[in-house]
Protein backbone atom coordinates (compact mmCIF):
# COMPACT_ATOMS: atom_id res chain seq x y z
CA UNK A 1 0.00 0.00 0.00
CA UNK A 2 1.12 3.00 -1.24
CA UNK A 3 -0.55 5.91 1.08
CA UNK A 4 -3.15 6.26 3.59
CA UNK A 5 -5.42 9.54 3.43
CA UNK A 6 -7.71 9.97 6.25
CA UNK A 7 -10.13 12.83 5.84
CA UNK A 8 -12.31 13.25 8.57
CA UNK A 9 -11.73 12.30 12.16
CA UNK A 10 -14.67 12.29 15.01
CA UNK A 11 -14.77 10.77 18.36
CA UNK A 12 -16.31 7.69 18.58
CA UNK A 13 -17.09 7.14 22.30
CA UNK A 14 -15.78 6.24 25.34
CA UNK A 15 -15.70 2.30 26.01
CA UNK A 16 -14.60 -0.09 28.72
CA UNK A 17 -10.72 0.46 26.91
CA UNK A 18 -11.09 3.99 26.93
CA UNK A 19 -11.75 6.58 24.21
CA UNK A 20 -12.35 5.55 20.25
CA UNK A 21 -11.89 7.87 17.49
CA UNK A 22 -13.43 6.97 13.54
CA UNK A 23 -11.44 7.73 11.10
CA UNK A 24 -12.64 7.98 7.30
CA UNK A 25 -10.15 7.79 4.35
CA UNK A 26 -8.17 6.15 1.46
CA UNK A 27 -6.23 3.53 1.11
CA UNK A 28 -4.33 4.33 -2.03
CA UNK A 29 -1.91 1.21 -3.95
CA UNK A 30 -0.02 0.52 -6.40
CA UNK A 31 1.43 -3.04 -7.62
CA UNK A 32 3.33 -4.39 -10.09
CA UNK A 33 1.55 -5.42 -13.23
CA UNK A 34 3.02 -8.61 -13.10
CA UNK A 35 1.47 -9.68 -9.83
CA UNK A 36 0.78 -13.18 -9.60
CA UNK A 37 -2.26 -14.81 -8.94
CA UNK A 38 -4.47 -11.49 -10.45
CA UNK A 39 -5.90 -12.07 -13.49
CA UNK A 40 -5.69 -9.44 -16.51
CA UNK A 41 -3.46 -7.08 -14.31
CA UNK A 42 -1.05 -6.79 -16.66
CA UNK A 43 -3.85 -5.19 -19.18
CA UNK A 44 -4.57 -2.69 -16.68
CA UNK A 45 -3.89 1.17 -17.53
CA UNK A 46 -0.09 2.14 -15.86
CA UNK A 47 0.92 4.72 -13.60
CA UNK A 48 4.06 7.14 -14.89
CA UNK A 49 6.15 4.70 -13.45
CA UNK A 50 4.52 1.45 -14.95
CA UNK A 51 2.45 0.48 -11.82
CA UNK A 52 -1.05 -0.47 -11.70
CA UNK A 53 -3.19 2.02 -9.00
CA UNK A 54 -6.26 0.94 -7.24
CA UNK A 55 -7.97 3.17 -4.24
CA UNK A 56 -10.36 1.77 -1.53
CA UNK A 57 -13.04 3.31 1.10
CA UNK A 58 -11.62 1.95 4.74
CA UNK A 59 -13.15 3.31 8.28
CA UNK A 60 -10.73 2.86 11.83
CA UNK A 61 -12.58 2.37 14.52
CA UNK A 62 -9.37 2.34 17.17
CA UNK A 63 -8.32 3.64 20.57
CA UNK A 64 -7.76 7.79 20.76
CA UNK A 65 -4.53 6.01 22.54
CA UNK A 66 -3.79 3.16 20.57
CA UNK A 67 -1.45 1.52 23.42
CA UNK A 68 -5.49 1.34 25.50
CA UNK A 69 -6.18 -1.45 23.35
CA UNK A 70 -5.62 -5.24 23.48
CA UNK A 71 -3.09 -5.67 20.34
CA UNK A 72 -5.54 -7.13 18.22
CA UNK A 73 -6.27 -5.55 14.80
CA UNK A 74 -9.49 -6.85 13.70
CA UNK A 75 -10.00 -6.24 9.54
CA UNK A 76 -13.90 -6.53 8.40
CA UNK A 77 -14.80 -7.22 5.00
CA UNK A 78 -17.69 -5.27 4.26
CA UNK A 79 -20.34 -7.09 2.27
CA UNK A 80 -22.02 -5.38 -1.42
CA UNK A 81 -20.42 -2.11 0.03
CA UNK A 82 -22.08 -2.71 3.64
CA UNK A 83 -19.40 -3.03 7.08
CA UNK A 84 -20.60 -5.97 8.55
CA UNK A 85 -18.34 -6.09 12.19
CA UNK A 86 -20.70 -3.39 14.56
CA UNK A 87 -23.71 -6.34 13.09
CA UNK A 88 -21.93 -9.70 13.76
CA UNK A 89 -20.38 -8.19 17.58
CA UNK A 90 -21.82 -5.17 18.86
CA UNK A 91 -25.83 -6.19 18.22
CA UNK A 92 -27.85 -5.73 21.43
CA UNK A 93 -30.84 -8.63 21.74
CA UNK A 94 -34.30 -8.27 20.21
CA UNK A 95 -33.02 -5.19 18.06
CA UNK A 96 -30.58 -7.00 15.24
CA UNK A 97 -28.07 -4.71 13.57
CA UNK A 98 -28.48 -4.80 9.73
CA UNK A 99 -24.83 -4.90 7.60
CA UNK A 100 -23.82 -1.16 7.12
CA UNK A 101 -24.41 -0.14 10.38
CA UNK A 102 -21.62 2.00 11.95
CA UNK A 103 -22.92 2.76 15.52
CA UNK A 104 -21.16 0.95 18.44
CA UNK A 105 -24.47 -0.68 19.64
CA UNK A 106 -23.41 -2.47 22.62
CA UNK A 107 -19.60 -1.31 22.08
CA UNK A 108 -18.44 -5.34 22.59
CA UNK A 109 -15.66 -4.56 20.88
CA UNK A 110 -14.40 -1.23 21.97
CA UNK A 111 -15.22 -2.36 25.47
CA UNK A 112 -12.56 -5.16 24.95
CA UNK A 113 -9.83 -2.97 23.10
CA UNK A 114 -10.09 -4.14 19.64
CA UNK A 115 -8.84 -2.19 16.80
CA UNK A 116 -11.61 -2.40 13.87
CA UNK A 117 -10.56 -1.18 9.91
CA UNK A 118 -13.19 -1.47 7.73
CA UNK A 119 -11.73 -2.29 4.39
CA UNK A 120 -13.65 -1.85 1.18
CA UNK A 121 -12.30 -4.15 -1.86
CA UNK A 122 -15.58 -4.59 -3.93
CA UNK A 123 -16.32 -3.17 -7.47
CA UNK A 124 -19.04 -0.62 -7.29
CA UNK A 125 -18.89 -0.20 -4.10
CA UNK A 126 -16.11 1.82 -2.34
CA UNK A 127 -12.97 0.54 -4.39
CA UNK A 128 -11.48 2.38 -7.46
CA UNK A 129 -10.18 -0.54 -9.43
CA UNK A 130 -7.79 -0.54 -12.04
CA UNK A 131 -9.20 -0.98 -15.76
CA UNK A 132 -8.69 -1.83 -19.39
CA UNK A 133 -9.92 -1.64 -22.57
CA UNK A 134 -11.03 -5.11 -24.40
CA UNK A 135 -11.08 -6.82 -27.81
CA UNK A 136 -14.62 -5.70 -28.19
CA UNK A 137 -14.17 -2.00 -26.47
CA UNK A 138 -15.40 -2.60 -23.50
CA UNK A 139 -14.33 -1.08 -20.49
CA UNK A 140 -13.36 -4.54 -17.67
CA UNK A 141 -12.21 -4.05 -14.08
CA UNK A 142 -9.64 -6.38 -12.65
CA UNK A 143 -11.71 -7.44 -9.73
CA UNK A 144 -9.33 -9.86 -7.99
CA UNK A 145 -7.42 -6.73 -7.31
CA UNK A 146 -10.10 -6.58 -3.81
CA UNK A 147 -7.59 -9.21 -2.73
CA UNK A 148 -4.47 -6.97 -2.77
CA UNK A 149 -6.67 -4.30 -1.07
CA UNK A 150 -7.71 -6.43 1.66
CA UNK A 151 -4.04 -7.95 2.11
CA UNK A 152 -2.55 -4.41 1.52
CA UNK A 153 -4.41 -2.37 3.82
CA UNK A 154 -4.24 -4.75 6.48
CA UNK A 155 -0.16 -5.03 6.63
CA UNK A 156 0.27 -1.92 6.80
CA UNK A 157 -1.71 -1.23 9.63
CA UNK A 158 -0.06 -4.10 11.56
CA UNK A 159 3.05 -3.76 10.53
CA UNK A 160 4.24 -0.23 8.81
CA UNK A 161 4.85 2.73 11.01
CA UNK A 162 4.37 5.05 8.09
CA UNK A 163 3.09 5.50 4.33
CA UNK A 164 5.22 6.32 1.53
CA UNK A 165 4.36 9.78 1.51
CA UNK A 166 5.39 9.92 5.50
CA UNK A 167 1.96 9.44 6.91
CA UNK A 168 2.10 8.19 10.13
CA UNK A 169 0.02 4.80 10.77
CA UNK A 170 -2.22 5.18 13.07
CA UNK A 171 -1.99 2.11 14.58
CA UNK A 172 1.58 1.92 14.40
CA UNK A 173 3.15 -0.12 17.14
CA UNK A 174 -0.20 -1.19 18.90
CA UNK A 175 -1.03 -4.21 16.69
CA UNK A 176 0.51 -7.69 17.30
CA UNK A 177 -1.96 -10.10 15.75
CA UNK A 178 -4.33 -9.45 13.10
CA UNK A 179 -7.98 -11.04 12.68
CA UNK A 180 -10.07 -11.03 9.39
CA UNK A 181 -13.91 -11.42 9.88
CA UNK A 182 -16.74 -11.69 7.00
CA UNK A 183 -20.41 -13.33 6.77
CA UNK A 184 -21.99 -15.10 3.54
CA UNK A 185 -20.14 -13.59 0.90
CA UNK A 186 -17.56 -12.35 3.00
CA UNK A 187 -16.49 -15.31 4.12
CA UNK A 188 -16.35 -16.76 1.28
CA UNK A 189 -13.77 -13.62 0.06
CA UNK A 190 -11.53 -14.71 2.80
CA UNK A 191 -11.29 -18.37 1.98
CA UNK A 192 -10.40 -17.39 -1.74
CA UNK A 193 -8.18 -14.98 -0.80
CA UNK A 194 -6.39 -17.80 1.84
CA UNK A 195 -6.78 -20.10 -1.23
CA UNK A 196 -5.13 -17.97 -3.89
CA UNK A 197 -1.87 -16.80 -1.63
CA UNK A 198 -2.75 -13.58 -0.46
CA UNK A 199 -2.40 -13.97 3.51
CA UNK A 200 1.28 -13.77 2.76
CA UNK A 201 3.47 -10.13 2.23
CA UNK A 202 7.26 -10.57 1.86
CA UNK A 203 7.18 -13.70 4.19
CA UNK A 204 4.60 -12.45 6.61
CA UNK A 205 1.32 -13.61 7.74
CA UNK A 206 -1.29 -11.24 7.00
CA UNK A 207 -4.11 -12.63 9.05
CA UNK A 208 -3.39 -14.44 12.08
CA UNK A 209 -6.91 -15.58 12.67
CA UNK A 210 -9.77 -15.70 10.47
CA UNK A 211 -13.52 -15.59 11.75
CA UNK A 212 -16.02 -16.94 9.05
CA UNK A 213 -19.59 -16.77 9.02
CA UNK A 214 -22.39 -18.13 7.25
CA UNK A 215 -20.28 -18.95 4.18
CA UNK A 216 -21.79 -22.21 2.95
CA UNK A 217 -19.40 -24.06 0.96
CA UNK A 218 -16.96 -22.34 -1.84
CA UNK A 219 -15.57 -19.54 -3.23
CA UNK A 220 -16.02 -16.08 -4.25
CA UNK A 221 -15.16 -15.94 -8.26
CA UNK A 222 -13.74 -12.09 -8.51
CA UNK A 223 -10.15 -13.60 -10.01
CA UNK A 224 -11.73 -12.34 -13.02
CA UNK A 225 -12.29 -8.98 -15.07
CA UNK A 226 -16.13 -7.93 -15.06
CA UNK A 227 -17.68 -4.94 -16.95
CA UNK A 228 -19.99 -3.86 -13.54
CA UNK A 229 -21.13 -2.10 -12.70
CA UNK A 230 -21.08 -4.21 -9.13
CA UNK A 231 -19.02 -7.44 -8.65
CA UNK A 232 -19.29 -10.61 -10.43
CA UNK A 233 -19.68 -12.00 -6.75
CA UNK A 234 -22.30 -10.61 -6.02
CA UNK A 235 -24.69 -13.16 -6.87
CA UNK A 236 -24.63 -16.67 -5.08
CA UNK A 237 -26.70 -19.96 -6.35
CA UNK A 238 -30.28 -19.51 -5.27
CA UNK A 239 -33.62 -21.47 -5.69
CA UNK A 240 -34.12 -19.00 -8.64
CA UNK A 241 -31.03 -19.75 -10.09
CA UNK A 242 -29.17 -23.01 -8.66
CA UNK A 243 -27.04 -23.16 -11.38
CA UNK A 244 -25.31 -19.78 -10.87
CA UNK A 245 -21.15 -20.30 -11.59
CA UNK A 246 -18.03 -19.57 -9.63
CA UNK A 247 -19.54 -20.44 -6.12
CA UNK A 248 -19.74 -23.95 -5.56
CA UNK A 249 -17.51 -24.93 -8.66
CA UNK A 250 -13.81 -24.76 -6.59
CA UNK A 251 -12.51 -26.78 -3.42
CA UNK A 252 -15.78 -27.09 -1.03
CA UNK A 253 -14.21 -27.46 1.85
CA UNK A 254 -11.74 -25.92 4.19
CA UNK A 255 -9.17 -28.94 4.37
CA UNK A 256 -8.64 -28.37 1.28
CA UNK A 257 -8.09 -25.10 1.17
CA UNK A 258 -5.86 -25.62 3.96
CA UNK A 259 -4.04 -28.49 2.35
CA UNK A 260 -3.26 -25.98 -0.89
CA UNK A 261 -2.14 -23.41 1.67
CA UNK A 262 0.65 -25.81 3.43
CA UNK A 263 1.67 -27.51 0.12
CA UNK A 264 3.55 -23.76 -1.20
CA UNK A 265 5.23 -23.94 2.56
CA UNK A 266 3.00 -21.25 4.30
CA UNK A 267 1.43 -21.64 7.74
CA UNK A 268 -2.34 -21.56 7.81
CA UNK A 269 -4.11 -18.90 10.11
CA UNK A 270 -6.34 -20.42 13.15
CA UNK A 271 -9.73 -20.56 11.79
CA UNK A 272 -13.40 -20.22 12.99
CA UNK A 273 -16.46 -21.46 10.31
CA UNK A 274 -19.78 -20.46 11.72
CA UNK A 275 -22.51 -22.33 10.50
CA UNK A 276 -26.45 -21.87 10.82
CA UNK A 277 -29.48 -24.19 10.31
CA UNK A 278 -30.85 -22.17 7.41
CA UNK A 279 -27.32 -22.33 5.90
CA UNK A 280 -27.93 -26.00 5.23
CA UNK A 281 -31.02 -25.66 2.83
CA UNK A 282 -30.82 -22.87 1.00
CA UNK A 283 -26.93 -22.41 0.47
CA UNK A 284 -25.81 -25.89 0.63
CA UNK A 285 -23.28 -25.57 3.41
CA UNK A 286 -23.18 -29.74 3.80
CA UNK A 287 -20.65 -29.69 1.32
CA UNK A 288 -18.54 -27.56 3.23
CA UNK A 289 -18.42 -30.36 5.19
CA UNK A 290 -18.55 -33.16 2.81
CA UNK A 291 -16.94 -32.30 -0.28
CA UNK A 292 -18.64 -33.13 -3.55
CA UNK A 293 -19.11 -36.99 -2.86
CA UNK A 294 -20.88 -38.90 -0.80
CA UNK A 295 -22.17 -37.78 3.01
CA UNK A 296 -19.10 -38.16 5.10
CA UNK A 297 -17.94 -35.18 6.77
CA UNK A 298 -14.60 -35.10 5.94
CA UNK A 299 -11.58 -34.66 8.97
CA UNK A 300 -11.04 -30.89 9.56
CA UNK A 301 -7.29 -29.60 9.94
CA UNK A 302 -5.82 -29.06 13.40
CA UNK A 303 -6.32 -24.99 13.02
CA UNK A 304 -9.69 -25.29 12.16
CA UNK A 305 -13.10 -25.48 14.46
CA UNK A 306 -16.40 -25.46 12.81
CA UNK A 307 -19.80 -24.67 15.00
CA UNK A 308 -23.29 -24.97 13.49
CA UNK A 309 -25.14 -22.62 15.72
CA UNK A 310 -28.90 -25.02 15.71
CA UNK A 311 -31.72 -23.09 14.79
CA UNK A 312 -29.66 -20.09 13.30
CA UNK A 313 -31.11 -17.99 10.58
CA UNK A 314 -28.32 -16.63 7.51
CA UNK A 315 -29.54 -13.28 8.50
CA UNK A 316 -32.13 -12.07 11.65
CA UNK A 317 -33.98 -9.42 11.03
CA UNK A 318 -37.33 -8.25 13.25
CA UNK A 319 -39.83 -8.35 10.14
CA UNK A 320 -39.93 -9.39 6.61
CA UNK A 321 -43.33 -9.06 5.19
CA UNK A 322 -42.89 -10.29 1.83
CA UNK A 323 -42.64 -13.70 3.60
CA UNK A 324 -44.97 -16.17 4.15
CA UNK A 325 -43.88 -16.89 7.95
CA UNK A 326 -42.29 -14.64 10.64
CA UNK A 327 -38.63 -15.07 9.87
CA UNK A 328 -36.46 -16.74 12.26
CA UNK A 329 -35.44 -15.08 15.92
CA UNK A 330 -33.00 -17.12 16.92
CA UNK A 331 -30.18 -14.49 18.37
CA UNK A 332 -26.96 -15.72 17.56
CA UNK A 333 -24.58 -12.88 17.93
CA UNK A 334 -23.28 -13.97 21.48
CA UNK A 335 -22.01 -16.87 19.59
CA UNK A 336 -20.06 -14.73 17.96
CA UNK A 337 -18.91 -12.59 20.60
CA UNK A 338 -18.14 -15.71 22.32
CA UNK A 339 -16.06 -17.06 19.53
CA UNK A 340 -13.89 -14.22 18.33
CA UNK A 341 -12.80 -14.12 22.45
CA UNK A 342 -12.14 -17.67 22.11
CA UNK A 343 -10.24 -17.36 18.46
CA UNK A 344 -8.16 -14.07 20.11
CA UNK A 345 -7.22 -16.31 22.82
CA UNK A 346 -6.34 -19.59 20.51
CA UNK A 347 -4.43 -16.73 18.24
CA UNK A 348 -2.49 -15.05 21.13
CA UNK A 349 -2.11 -17.21 23.59
CA UNK A 350 -2.86 -20.72 22.11
CA UNK A 351 -5.47 -20.89 24.74
CA UNK A 352 -7.67 -24.06 23.45
CA UNK A 353 -10.48 -23.34 21.61
CA UNK A 354 -14.02 -25.10 21.96
CA UNK A 355 -14.08 -28.35 19.89
CA UNK A 356 -15.89 -28.51 16.73
CA UNK A 357 -19.89 -28.96 17.20
CA UNK A 358 -21.84 -29.52 14.18
CA UNK A 359 -25.21 -30.56 14.07
CA UNK A 360 -26.43 -34.29 12.50
CA UNK A 361 -26.91 -34.52 8.89
CA UNK A 362 -29.95 -36.17 6.61
CA UNK A 363 -29.49 -36.99 2.57
CA UNK A 364 -32.04 -34.36 1.87
CA UNK A 365 -32.87 -35.55 -2.50
CA UNK A 366 -35.30 -34.25 -4.11
CA UNK A 367 -36.52 -32.24 -1.54
CA UNK A 368 -38.11 -28.87 -2.77
CA UNK A 369 -37.19 -26.72 0.38
CA UNK A 370 -33.70 -27.81 0.03
CA UNK A 371 -31.65 -26.10 -2.17
CA UNK A 372 -29.88 -29.09 -4.49
CA UNK A 373 -26.54 -29.98 -5.72
CA UNK A 374 -25.54 -28.09 -9.34
CA UNK A 375 -25.52 -30.28 -12.13
CA UNK A 376 -21.66 -30.07 -12.26
CA UNK A 377 -21.33 -31.74 -9.14
CA UNK A 378 -22.65 -35.22 -10.00
CA UNK A 379 -22.06 -37.17 -6.99
CA UNK A 380 -22.65 -34.80 -4.50
CA UNK A 381 -25.47 -34.78 -1.86
CA UNK A 382 -26.71 -31.71 -0.12
CA UNK A 383 -28.09 -32.80 3.68
CA UNK A 384 -29.96 -30.99 6.36
CA UNK A 385 -29.93 -31.07 9.74
CA UNK A 386 -31.54 -33.81 11.87
CA UNK A 387 -34.70 -32.75 14.05
CA UNK A 388 -36.45 -33.56 17.20
CA UNK A 389 -40.43 -34.46 17.22
CA UNK A 390 -40.88 -30.58 17.96
CA UNK A 391 -39.11 -29.92 14.61
CA UNK A 392 -36.22 -28.02 16.24
CA UNK A 393 -32.57 -29.18 14.89
CA UNK A 394 -30.64 -31.23 17.26
CA UNK A 395 -26.56 -31.31 17.81
CA UNK A 396 -24.78 -28.12 16.64
CA UNK A 397 -24.18 -25.54 19.22
CA UNK A 398 -27.26 -25.17 21.48
CA UNK A 399 -28.72 -21.46 22.96
CA UNK A 400 -30.85 -21.97 25.39
CA UNK A 401 -33.60 -20.39 22.92
CA UNK A 402 -32.97 -24.57 21.12
CA UNK A 403 -32.60 -26.07 24.51
CA UNK A 404 -35.57 -24.57 26.72
CA UNK A 405 -37.47 -23.85 23.14
CA UNK A 406 -40.80 -21.15 23.21
CA UNK A 407 -41.11 -22.73 19.03
CA UNK A 408 -39.55 -24.36 16.28
CA UNK A 409 -36.44 -22.34 14.80
CA UNK A 410 -34.66 -22.45 11.76
CA UNK A 411 -37.17 -23.45 9.32
CA UNK A 412 -37.72 -22.66 5.51
CA UNK A 413 -40.39 -19.62 4.76
CA UNK A 414 -41.73 -19.01 1.63
CA UNK A 415 -41.21 -17.98 -1.45
CA UNK A 416 -38.14 -19.42 -1.72
CA UNK A 417 -36.95 -17.65 -5.27
CA UNK A 418 -36.83 -14.98 -2.71
CA UNK A 419 -33.64 -14.79 -1.71
CA UNK A 420 -34.61 -12.75 1.37
CA UNK A 421 -37.36 -15.59 2.24
CA UNK A 422 -35.00 -18.30 1.67
CA UNK A 423 -32.31 -16.75 4.17
CA UNK A 424 -34.49 -15.15 6.97
CA UNK A 425 -35.43 -18.77 7.71
CA UNK A 426 -38.91 -19.08 10.16
CA UNK A 427 -39.81 -19.29 13.58
CA UNK A 428 -43.21 -20.73 14.74
CA UNK A 429 -44.11 -20.46 18.16
CA UNK A 430 -45.51 -23.43 20.47
CA UNK A 431 -49.43 -22.66 21.20
CA UNK A 432 -49.49 -21.05 25.09
CA UNK A 433 -51.92 -23.64 26.22
CA UNK A 434 -53.79 -27.37 24.97
CA UNK A 435 -56.97 -24.89 23.99
CA UNK A 436 -57.49 -25.12 20.12
CA UNK A 437 -53.81 -26.12 19.48
CA UNK A 438 -54.26 -28.55 16.29
CA UNK A 439 -49.98 -27.81 15.68
CA UNK A 440 -50.02 -31.70 17.07
CA UNK A 441 -46.95 -30.11 19.53
CA UNK A 442 -46.81 -29.64 23.42
CA UNK A 443 -47.97 -26.02 24.29
CA UNK A 444 -46.24 -24.28 26.57
CA UNK A 445 -48.16 -24.94 29.43
CA UNK A 446 -47.89 -28.76 28.93
CA UNK A 447 -43.80 -28.36 28.45
CA UNK A 448 -43.06 -26.29 31.49
CA UNK A 449 -44.90 -26.27 35.04
CA UNK A 450 -44.91 -22.62 35.26
CA UNK A 451 -42.40 -19.51 35.02
CA UNK A 452 -40.08 -20.36 37.65
CA UNK A 453 -39.17 -23.61 35.86
CA UNK A 454 -39.17 -21.89 32.66
CA UNK A 455 -36.62 -19.35 34.31
CA UNK A 456 -34.59 -22.37 35.84
CA UNK A 457 -34.46 -24.04 32.91
CA UNK A 458 -32.77 -21.08 30.52
CA UNK A 459 -31.24 -20.35 33.60
CA UNK A 460 -29.03 -23.94 33.68
CA UNK A 461 -28.85 -23.75 29.96
CA UNK A 462 -27.08 -20.70 29.92
CA UNK A 463 -24.28 -21.35 31.78
CA UNK A 464 -24.11 -24.61 30.05
CA UNK A 465 -23.67 -23.04 27.23
CA UNK A 466 -21.09 -20.62 28.95
CA UNK A 467 -19.12 -23.52 30.56
CA UNK A 468 -18.74 -25.01 26.95
CA UNK A 469 -17.08 -21.69 25.25
CA UNK A 470 -20.41 -20.02 23.64
CA UNK A 471 -22.05 -17.68 25.67
CA UNK A 472 -19.88 -14.71 28.08
CA UNK A 473 -21.18 -13.90 31.24
CA UNK A 474 -22.55 -10.93 30.16
CA UNK A 475 -24.47 -12.49 27.26
CA UNK A 476 -25.84 -15.16 30.17
CA UNK A 477 -26.90 -12.32 32.64
CA UNK A 478 -28.73 -10.75 29.72
CA UNK A 479 -30.54 -13.66 28.48
CA UNK A 480 -31.73 -14.89 31.86
CA UNK A 481 -33.20 -11.40 32.34
CA UNK A 482 -35.15 -11.91 28.85
CA UNK A 483 -36.54 -15.39 30.04
CA UNK A 484 -37.79 -13.21 33.94
CA UNK A 485 -39.12 -10.45 31.21
CA UNK A 486 -40.91 -13.27 29.28
CA UNK A 487 -44.62 -13.81 30.63
CA UNK A 488 -45.75 -17.88 29.36
CA UNK A 489 -48.78 -18.02 31.17
CA UNK A 490 -50.21 -14.68 30.77
CA UNK A 491 -49.00 -10.92 32.11
CA UNK A 492 -46.80 -11.12 35.17
CA UNK A 493 -48.61 -9.61 38.59
CA UNK A 494 -48.38 -5.85 39.11
CA UNK A 495 -46.13 -5.49 42.03
CA UNK A 496 -46.31 -2.97 44.77
CA UNK A 497 -44.35 0.36 44.78
CA UNK A 498 -40.84 0.22 46.80
CA UNK A 499 -40.84 1.45 49.86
Amino acid sequence: MARLEITDRQPYGTFGAGDYVRLDGTVHGELAPDEAGIPDLDKAERTPDGKVAYAARIILFIPSDPAAGNGALLVDVPNRGNAYANALYNSPRTRPMQSGNLEPGTGFLEDRGYAVAEVYWELGRGADLPAFTDGDGKRRFVEGVGFAIVRDAADFLAHAAADSAGTRNPLTGAINRTIGTGKSQDGRFLKTFLLHGFNVVQGRRVFDGLHVFVSGAGLLPILQSGTGPHSSGDKTPNFADPEFPGVNDGPLTIGEIVKTVEARGEVSPKMMLLNSTVDYASLRASLGRTGAHGTADLPLPANVRMYDVAGASHVTVVKSESCSLPPGRLDWVPVARATLQRLDGWVARNAPPPATRLMPLQPAPGDPNVLQAPRALAEAVVQVPQRDADGNPIGGVRLPDIAVPLGVHGGQNAPLTQFTCSLVGAYQPFARNSDGNDTGRPSLAERYSNQQDYENRVRAAARTAQVEGFLLPADVAVIVNAAAETPLFGHHGETAPPR
